[in-house]
């Protein structure tokens, strides 16, 4: 379910959608706004997918929370 195998698509997997969530994260927005910019995105399907994805990308590192916004770690 993270990671795509052989019956799960790469943009169905957690990181998949993690890393729609990622693209679309340019800059800081709060947790609803980037949900209201990214539901209508067939892979990432459902709220709890959204949520999955966004605390995958929390625990690597790869986002942030900052004054109450997401925010895109630098790399």
């Amino acid at each position: 379910m993270i990671l795509p195998t052989k019956h799960i698509p790469q943009n169905e997997a957690l990181i998949g959608v993690g890393a729609t969530l990622l693209a679309h994260l340019s800059m800081p927005m709060t947790f609803s706004g980037l949900w209201e910019r990214l539901r209508t995105e067939p892979n990432v399907g459902t709220f709890e997918r959204f949520v999955l994805a966004s605390n995958l990308l929390y625990l690597i590192g790869a986002i942030d929370i900052r004054d109450g916004l997401i925010v895109r770690t630098a790399s």
